[in-house]
Parts: C-alpha cells; structure tokens; sequence
C-alpha cells in the first residue's frame, strides 16, 4: 500500500515541478478527491448511493472537485489545481493528467435512459485547463485536448486538439512527443495561458507550414518522374 502511495506522488511530482518534496503533494486538493473518490466508488458499487454521494458532496466541499461516484479512474491521475466536474459514466485510463476547470461531461438523454453519456480517456491524456469534453466520446490514448477547447467528437491516438469545435493540429494522430507536455499544448518551451489566443494561431500556421512542405516535395516528386 505505501510502495503504491509513494508510486502515485512520484507520478505526479514527474508532471508538476513546483513541489519540492512528496509530503507538499499530499496537500493538493487533487489527491484528496481521487482519494475521497476511490471511498465513494466503492460505496457506489456496493449500491449504497446515498452514502456514496454524501461523500462525494463532502469532497466537493473540501477541495472545489466534483467527482461522480460512478465515474471509472484508472492508475495514477493527477487533477492540477482543481475546480473540475466529472460525469457519472465518464472511463478514465493510466497516467491521466487534467488541469483546472475541465468539464468532462455528458449529453441529456431524451428517452430517459442514463447509457454512457461521458466521454472515455484512454491512458496518458492531457487535457488543458478550461477544455470541455462533452458526450459519449473517446479520447484515443496520448492525446492532449489543449486549453478551452470543445471537443465532441472522438479523437485519434496522439492527436492534439484547440480549439472550438477541438480540431487536430500540429501532431498528426498516431504519433505522441516522449516527454510531458503541460496543458497540453506543445508549440513552444514556454506556454503562458494568458496569451493562449496568439499561441494556438502559431500553432496553425506551423502546421499549415508544414502542410505546405508536403505538397510541395510531392509536386517536386511528380515533376521529377515526368
């Protein structure tokens, strides 16, 4: 159990370098709800719902985090900062990473039937602060949904997405960078959430760059051969 618990804290002091030791991480508003979370999901399997959400409603009030007990979490994730809601049939993998004010929400039935409604991260998503990800969807594995975008359609593996409606941008699907990337936006070393606007218009017009590249070596290539 302790090898378990100094495992998780390691994990998230691999993505935040703002704690100096293992004993800050246990302060974080994020590690209490996952832990409040884990109680409450077991009272929800065991269909003790009141008891579950009595939880639930207690870590909210501790730590501005809304967790559905029903919600599935998987190994190692890390709520930066916090003031976030996850939804009832949402499916979190491994090594998942979600920053301040995500909504990982849920579209209204209109027969009245609950069914999956919440969106599934698959392991080592990033999902930036202020990103809504709304509906049954899948967010494939290493994707980064970057800051205030909407996603509501399934994203490929390794895809990063800006924007609203999210589109993919700079990495093309089936590719993911090695090295963690905050807020899951990757266009340059220093990422500042202020100026979030004139970085996702760099990221276009690098990836129309390099579009651009592309066509013109394949003309090159046809002119060549002819």
């Amino acid at each position: 159990m302790m090898q378990r618990l100094i495992a998780y804290l390691d994990s998230i002091k691999a993505r935040d370098p703002a704690p100096r030791s293992r004993w800050e991480i246990l302060l974080y508003p994020g590690v209490h709800a996952l832990a409040l979370h884990r109680v409450a999901h077991a009272l929800y399997r065991a269909e003790l719902f009141f008891l579950a959400r009595l939880v639930n409603h207690f870590a909210r009030f501790l730590t501005a985090i809304d967790i559905h007990p029903g919600a599935t979490i998987g190994r190692n994730f890390f709520i930066d900062h916090g003031f976030t809601v996850i939804g009832e049939t949402v499916d979190i993998g491994d090594n998942v990473t979600i920053y301040q004010c995500v909504t990982l929400g849920g579209t209204s039935p209109d027969n009245g039937v609950a069914g999956k409604r919440h969106p599934t991260l698959l392991d080592n998503v990033i999902i930036g602060s202020g990103a809504q990800v709304i509906g049954p969807i899948t967010v494939g594995a290493g994707a980064r949904v970057g800051a205030n975008a909407v996603v509501t359609r399934d994203v490929i593996p390794g895809a990063v997405m800006i924007g609203i409606p999210a589109r993919a941008t700079m990495v093309e699907g089936g590719k993911s960078d090695k090295a963690f990337v905050p807020y899951g936006t990757p266009c340059s070393e220093i990422f500042d959430p202020e100026t979030q606007k004139v970085e996702l218009l760099r990221c276009e017009i690098v990836a129309l760059r390099k579009r651009l590249d592309a066509l013109l070596a394949d003309h090159e290539d046809l002119r060549d051969r002819a």
